[in-house]
């Protein structure tokens, strides 16, 4: 597209990657540059304050709260050489055009570089929301003007998160931990999650029995002969189910009016029902009809993406970008279902083409979006252009991980314009008296699925993976009212209820997009940002609080209920909306947040408390560092209160007696002054700690398990925790477990073989003993100072002489040594469908592909990791790309070293300094890991 004659122009994106792609749609006459995101914020931390503001008393917040709350902004250090470049072009063309994303983070970017650049020539905002020739073409001949309504929207939501992060934080740190950070989003998030753990450590599980019958039709048409039917009701009265007892106490609900069968009573009833007739009581059948799912917007894509494909948020996000840039979809943070008319016609052309006319429904289909707050303005989620490249046409041009979410687009786009999927449901019941005369009834249940409509091309998941998929039919026999039936069996059956699942990143997402918290820029940061700061762990998909998140979510529940609360926290990002409306002014509400007032955020509480300020620092003296930092477990048998301390290095449990006074040690249980506390391992999840596994730790005291006695030495040999890793120990003998075990599953047989090491395999003829054991590089024999590799651990303990004389007669292996076999492999990737292999490295085990590789994060195991989590490290280390290679570093002339009296009391000296930081730095290894020292601020 060519410029006017002699004109040039630079447009202003945020990417290089997104750059490349519009300079291929503009032509001559336009120089593409990117900004590489956002070139300018508040100040980090203190040595980003400017010289002229360091004596300003508001300049640790960036923000001059008292006059209109100026913002201090500062440009990122690494941005300063892409602004220098940024100012030359503007100062070489004729006319600027800004084209970052259409929302209100891209509106901002937009602003700022205005603001830095300080153009002298006409600068113009072009907008799109898919990178394609002719989206590019008409934002180019339809610019606008900056909307300083939203700049001014995101500008208020930046001040907002920087006040709530820099005066709650301080908080955390005085009364919890050094560093820590609170956020107003994350702490909300945060909140959810802790109190689904909550509800997991009350929950009380039940047991309740039924009877599955296998009921069979003597003459059967078409369909089956047999079906299952479950015992629904006996006598009237309905059989109890899960929903019908009290998760807390594990009994069944107060006026429920159920029966509630054990297994004694369903057994007895099964028996009592062998050979009686059944016979058919009622038939139901009601047309079934299931409308197409909407288009994506950012969180359903990031729930679907999480179910179907086991990507993160992030994950799902930085493919969706790549995506979005290269102009394969349309812009990826979106909260509306809305697909444009052009849009509408490509689908449904689409869908003729490739399954015919009878899937199009007779009018286009538009869709209302049910978001709490819903404000982006963009298009759903969906294949990029007029005409829809179906994902064979894009298959060879995207990576694995690229072409699956790509798929998963075009498919929801193209099933959300497409016919209902429709057929017929039918409900039955059957009834049999017992011989002792009691009335059981049965009820069964089944769908058939006449035109399977869109659910030819989606078909939606869900987060309860024992839910029945949609498209699933269950066919009965034809069936009218009193037919006789014959049960082929009948089978007692048990379950129990379950607690509430943890949340999955997919469900908190889904949870904060209900609630109106969060906006579809800021889920994913919001999943990252609460695993970074240790607040949350994962383990497969699912979201664990730690102790610290409770510590810190039970601080702010009692002293700042306000500011985690939902309708509040919602309530502002409403204002928000208004300032981007212009029905708002952005420092009133300000104003009204952190010194109290009448406007804004003074309807929901803090405002009227005398606003955010007065209420962090008059409160402060009133919180009990200990109490915030105690989470009550139960109290046991004896009378004692059995809490998690959240300590400095690390959660531990204590017991007290009424009163706060440290509680003795039960009979076999360790004394001395650690006797009322236990170290809780690392990786135990907050509703695991059951009375049982509490007990288990303090008989342990420091983590040990005595696994038995020698059979040999009647000594007891003791699994123990060390600073290098779990070994074994028996009187002098210690041996660390062998790469291969695992704490959890060591027997004492294993242990015996252990503390056997090194094995004397016999003496070779010149009377040199011979010996097998393990060592840093693995299982080796030895004779004298001749070593050898073994292949496999199990050798030293079955490696004979003439085999162990044969190793050490051979001469070494020169060069690399050989390839150790993997720790374990663990299938293929779901995203590059390569095969994954854990392996052993120098620095600890890592999980490997091939071509990249991820080490084990702190307390993942190469037993206990999933293939997801596996398939998660590896996209992020593709998505850094390969690790620039360093130059080797020249070599220092040796200096001649001089001993004497005064180095040599230096070096003792030191050695001893050594010594208490090892032990320090062996302390601070047990601590959880830290956030940064800067305060989280969303």
């Amino acid at each position: 597209m060519p410029s006017n004659a002699g004109t040039t122009r630079l447009v202003i994106v945020e990417s290089p990657a997104k750059a490349k792609t519009i300079s291929g749609y503009l032509g001559p006459g336009y120089v593409v540059e990117a900004s590489f995101g956002h070139v300018r914020d508040l100040p980090r931390n203190a040595a980003d304050v400017p010289a002229k503001y360091k004596g300003e008393a508001w300049a640790r917040l960036g923000v001059d709260v008292d006059n209109g709350f100026h913002a201090l902004y500062v440009v990122s250090a690494d941005r300063k050489q892409q602004i220098s470049k940024l100012v030359k072009l503007a100062k070489e063309v004729d006319e600027i055009f800004l084209a970052t994303d259409e929302d209100r983070e891209g509106e901002a970017i937009a602003w700022h570089l205005v603001e830095t650049l300080k153009p002298k020539v006409p600068v113009k905002r072009m907008v799109f929301h898919e990178i394609t020739k002719p989206a590019i073409q008409a934002a180019v001949a339809n610019p606008r003007e900056i909307d300083r309504d939203l700049v001014d929207a995101q500008e208020a939501r930046r001040i907002l998160d920087r006040l709530y992060g820099y005066e709650v934080s301080p908080v955390l740190w005085k009364k919890v931990m050094p560093k820590l950070s609170a956020g107003r989003v994350q702490s909300v998030a945060t909140r959810i999650v802790v109190e689904r753990e909550r509800q997991r450590m009350a929950f009380r599980t039940a047991e309740y029995w039924d009877i599955l019958a296998t009921l069979a039709v003597a003459n059967a048409g078409e369909g089956p002969r047999a079906f299952n039917a479950t015992l629904i009701a006996l006598n009237g009265d309905r059989i109890a189910t899960g929903k019908d007892f009290e998760p807390t106490t594990g009994r069944v609900k107060p006026g429920a009016g159920v029966v509630h069968l054990d297994e004694g009573g369903a057994r007895g009833l099964a028996a009592r029902l062998e050979g009686r007739p059944f016979t058919v009581t009622r038939v139901e059948e009601k047309p079934y009809r299931r409308r197409p799912y909407a288009p994506f917007i950012t969180s359903t894509l990031q729930q679907e993406a999480a179910r179907k494909l086991r990507l993160s948020s992030q994950q799902t996000m930085r493919t969706a970008q790549r995506l979005y840039e290269n102009g394969y979809i349309t812009y990826m943070r979106t909260d509306s279902v809305n697909l444009s008319e052009t849009a509408i016609s490509a689908a449904r052309r689409q869908i003729v083409e490739l399954y015919g006319e009878r899937s199009v429904p007779p009018e286009p289909r538009r869709y209302t979006g049910k978001v709490k707050n819903a404000q982006e303005a963009h298009e759903a989620i969906r294949p990029a252009g007029d005409n829809f490249r179906t994902p064979g046409e894009v298959a060879k041009e995207l990576s694995a991980e690229e072409f699956k979410l790509y798929e998963l687009i075009w498919r929801r786009t193209i099933a959300s314009q497409m016919t209902d999927a429709v057929g017929s449901s039918v409900s039955v019941r059957i009834r049999a008296v017992s011989t002792s005369q009691e009335e059981a009834d049965f009820g069964a249940t089944g769908k058939t699925i006449t035109d399977p409509g869109f659910l030819r091309a989606y078909v939606e998941s869900s987060d309860d993976e024992n839910a029945e998929a949609e498209d699933a039919e269950r066919r009965l026999p034809t069936l009218v009212k009193d037919q006789p039936l014959t049960a082929d069996e009948l089978a007692a059956q048990g379950h129990h209820t379950q607690p509430p699942s943890r949340y999955t990143e997919a469900s908190l997402v889904k949870a904060l997009e209900e609630l109106g918290i969060g906006r579809p820029s800021t889920y994913a940061s919001i999943m990252q940002t609460i695993q970074d700061r240790g607040y949350v762990t994962k383990r497969g998909q699912a979201m664990i609080p730690t102790f610290l998140a409770f510590a810190v979510i039970g601080l702010l529940e009692r002293h700042y209920p306000r500011l985690i609360d939902y309708d509040f926290t919602a309530t502002m990002e409403n204002e928000l909306d208004e300032i981007a409306g212009g029905d708002h002014a952005a420092v009133d509400f300000l104003t009204a947040f952190y010194f109290g007032g009448a406007n804004g955020a003074g309807d929901q509480g803090i405002a009227r408390s005398g606003g955010l300020k007065k209420l962090v620092t008059e409160n402060l003296s009133d919180i009990d560092a200990r109490s915030v930092n105690s989470i009550p477990l139960f109290t046991d048998d004896d009378g004692r209160e059995v809490v998690v301390r959240v300590g400095r290095y690390g959660p531990y449990l204590q017991r007290e007696l009424p009163g706060g006074e440290p509680a003795a040690p039960a009979e076999g249980e360790e004394g001395g002054a650690q006797g009322d506390r236990a170290p809780i391992p690392e990786g135990l999840a907050p509703d695991e700690l059951t009375p049982e596994k509490v007990h288990e730790l303090f008989l342990g005291g420091s983590g040990e398990r005595k696994l038995g006695d020698d059979p040999g030495t009647g000594e007891p040999i003791v699994l123990k925790s060390g600073r290098f890793g779990p070994y074994v120990s028996s009187g002098e003998r210690k041996s660390s477990l062998l790469r291969s075990q695992t704490p959890d599953s060591l027997t004492l047989e294993e242990a015996l073989k252990l503390l056997s090491l090194p094995r004397l395999v016999g003496v070779a003829p010149d009377g040199v003993e011979v010996f097998a054991n393990n060592g840093r590089y693995g299982p080796y024999v030895k004779r004298g100072e001749e070593f050898r590799s073994l292949e496999s651990e199990e050798q030293m303990f079955t490696v004979g002489l003439d085999e162990a004389l044969a190793l050490l007669a051979a001469p070494k292996a020169r060069g690399r040594r050989a390839a150790a076999p993997p720790l374990r492999e663990m299938g293929v990737d779901p995203l590059t469908e390569k095969p994954l292999v854990i392996k052993d490295g120098r620095f600890g085990p890592y999980v490997t592909d091939g071509e990249f590789n991820a080490s084990l994060r702190r307390g993942q195991t190469p037993e206990a990791l999933t293939i997801e989590e596996a398939s998660e490290m590896l996209s992020e280390k593709r998505a850094k790309g390969p690790a620039p290679k360093k130059k080797a570093a020249k070599k220092a002339p040796a200096k001649k070293a001089t001993a004497t009296k005064k180095t040599a009391a230096a070096s003792k000296s030191t050695a001893a300094k050594k010594t208490t930081t090892a032990k320090a730095t062996t302390a601070r290894k047990a601590a959880p890991k830290k956030a940064a020292a800067r305060p989280a601020e969303e």
